[in-house]
């Protein structure tokens, strides 16, 4: 099968020199690059760093004068340019390179015309550019945390655990020791960094239990493949390395709600049947529902004391498509309205 081409276009005034290799090993992952573009204006003394950058990986720099003070012009030739490149038909896809917004009009375009379209840029670059590529990647997930670590021999092991928790980062990233030490629900518990743009783990997980619940109700099994290219087709920014995973399959398996197995050379991810979680939850909200006497206790309130003591409850691991719904299969409770809100009671 013939590898896929595609036109590297990159904005020189929103991208670092430092990301130019790690954006172009990153390509080498969709297929080859015929159109190598850089677009600035390199007459200015800070474009002096790109020079050795661009003569080692063969990119083609454009120059745009700064026309006009305060005016992108380099926006205008690439955009220029990758119109001119999409109907040459020389290319099946592109990867425009920038944390610009001004590029999210350009993305939609090319994807309307059939285009595979690569987003690359900081964490910073705004969400309407990342919805409009078919897949977009944070540079900073490129560049290896360990390509840091060259002087952490000279570190004193006593003075990088003393101060962690007081502004010191731990250069080994040792988020959660329960992370070292096997420990799954100290793995379940680890939060994506503080960043902007990254898709909360709770949303990741949510839409993995509704592509298996839409499967088992079809009576099919659901593949680590498919799971992969929906989640992608859902979020173009979704990255495994946001949450500190280099693979889908350690990911997922690190979630205490699935369970991932092996059918021959298929991978299979199936939720977890664990009878005896489904038990104490339904006992809990019993005990809270008893508590709250003859006038019950609202709905809302219910779900959130819930959700304080099992954080990873969701209804949907148990075939529910919402919480009302789990709680009325619940043989002694009922719900009703009352006061203005939706109460919970005994049978």
């Amino acid at each position: 099968m013939e590898d896929k081409r595609y036109a590297v276009l990159i904005d020189s005034d929103n991208i670092s020199a430092k990301y130019i290799s790690a954006i172009l090993d990153e390509m080498t992952k969709y297929g080859v690059i015929t159109y190598r573009r850089i677009y600035g204006d390199w007459t200015q003394p800070q474009s002096g760093k790109w020079k050795d950058e661009l003569l080692s990986n063969s990119i083609t720099p454009i120059q745009q004068f700064r026309n006009t003070t305060g005016k992108n012009a380099t926006d205008s030739a690439l955009i220029i340019d990758a119109m001119d490149i999409l109907y040459t038909d020389n290319v099946d896809g592109f990867c425009i390179v920038s944390s610009d917004s001004d590029f999210t009009r350009l993305a939609s375009r090319l994807r309307e015309s059939g285009m595979h379209v690569i987003g690359m840029g900081e964490k910073k670059t705004p969400k309407s550019f990342r919805a409009a590529c078919s897949v977009f990647t944070n540079l900073e997930l490129l560049i290896e945390p360990s390509d840091n670590y060259s002087n952490v021999n000279s570190i004193s092991p006593n003075s990088v655990f003393e101060n962690v928790g007081n502004g010191f980062i731990d250069p080994f990233n040792y988020e959660n020791q329960d992370n070292r030490s096997g420990n799954k629900q100290g793995k379940n518990n680890k939060k994506a960094k503080s960043a902007p743009n990254v898709i909360p783990q709770s949303d990741i997980i949510n839409t993995i239990i509704e592509i298996i619940t839409e499967n088992d109700n079809k009576g099919k099994e659901t593949g680590l493949g498919e799971i992969g290219s929906r989640l992608q087709k859902k979020y173009s920014d979704f990255d495994t390395r946001n949450y500190g995973y280099s693979s889908l399959s350690t990911f997922i398996d690190e979630i205490d709600t699935f369970d991932v197995s092996k059918k021959e050379s298929t991978v299979m991810v199936a939720l977890r049947n664990d009878d005896s979680t489904k038990n104490e939850i339904t006992s809990y909200a019993v005990k809270l529902v008893t508590e709250a006497g003859k006038n019950g206790i609202y709905l809302a309130q219910l779900g959130k004391r819930i959700h304080q003591k099992y954080p990873q409850f969701n209804p949907k691991e148990f075939g529910y498509s919402t919480f009302s719904k789990y709680i009325t299969s619940i043989k002694s409770l009922r719900v009703g309205e009352g006061d203005n809100h939706t109460n919970v009671y005994l049978n």
